[in-house]
């Protein structure tokens, strides 16, 4: 049993924590393979942008199961 104010982590939390941290890494260097080589600044923007999109859905998905908890 789960103490209260004890962190809810479920396998789908960590899986999709996972694919946003290797998306961030990935999706830059897919992007060189169709479009040519990227900036450096490219490559910032585009992790950045992926990490701040992930964040936000991580944040739905942790919101959606704590109101789940009992």
């Amino acid at each position: 049993m789960r103490k209260p104010g004890e962190p809810i982590y479920l396998r789908v939390h960590l899986i999709a924590l996972a694919l946003v941290l290797i998306a961030t890494v990935v999706v830059p260097r897919v992007a060189e393979l169709f479009v040519g080589p990227l900036g450096f600044d490219t490559h910032a923007l585009l992790g950045l942008g992926i990490a701040v999109i992930g964040g936000i859905a991580l944040y739905w998905l942790y919101n959606a199961s704590a109101r789940n908890e009992p």
